[in-house]
């Protein structure tokens, strides 16, 4: 990925965030034809094991190509969004896309016993609903087994962590202009920029 030295940020634990707050990640790696595939999937983050950890179906062949060739490309979008030329003090300027992206080189490693599977699912449970908990640990267990059966777990080592944070930081004039349009927006994925402009401390 290409980052401009001002999109690179400081702190590394930004890129963490990101996958935590913003889970649904695409998985790239090449089919049998050379040809990229992309599975659409969310991530456990383990900032412990420094490693990443998901499913897909059975019935989806990314798990083979991950066989295959087990470092892949891992990428996280976070809130993006358009920015008008109107927030600078003077006219001569273009518009621009502001966005926050994380890129993660992988070695994955193919995990099918239904234990570690579980506990992986409950992981992405106690993340996005852990009241489901009790529900899943309640369901019988002749149909949590064949759950885990229809699916293929796979841990994915770190290898390259890259993050950008794309929100205009070499360009101080338009920083109050910028975080008021965005905050003021009526698009989520906007007003979320504006969040992370006062989390980096663009605006105070």
């Amino acid at each position: 990925m290409y980052i401009p030295p001002q999109f690179s940020p400081k702190d590394p634990q930004w890129a963490g965030q990101l996958m935590r707050e913003y889970p649904l990640a695409s998985l790239i790696t090449l089919d049998d034809q050379g040809q990229p595939f992309v599975t659409h999937l969310p991530l456990h983050f383990d900032e412990q094991a420094l490693s990443l950890y998901g499913h897909c179906a059975r019935g989806n062949p990314h798990w083979r190509y991950l066989a295959a060739q087990p470092t892949t490309l891992v990428t996280f979008l976070g809130p993006q969004a358009y920015m008008s030329p109107q927030v600078y003090p003077d006219l001569v300027r273009v518009p621009t896309w502001n966005y926050l992206a994380v890129h993660v080189t992988v070695k994955a490693q193919l995990i099918d016993e239904s234990a570690p599977k579980e506990t992986w699912l409950k992981a992405l449970i106690a993340e996005h609903e852990p009241a489901y908990a009790a529900q899943w640990q309640d369901l019988p267990e002749e149909y949590t087994q064949k759950m885990l059966q229809a699916i293929v777990g796979f841990e994915l080592k770190i290898d390259k962590l890259e993050c950008k944070l794309k929100l205009n930081q070499h360009r101080p004039e338009s920083h109050l202009a910028m975080y008021k349009a965005y905050s003021e927006s009526d698009d989520s994925s906007a007003r979320d920029l504006a969040n992370w402009m006062q989390r980096i401390g663009m605006v105070s």
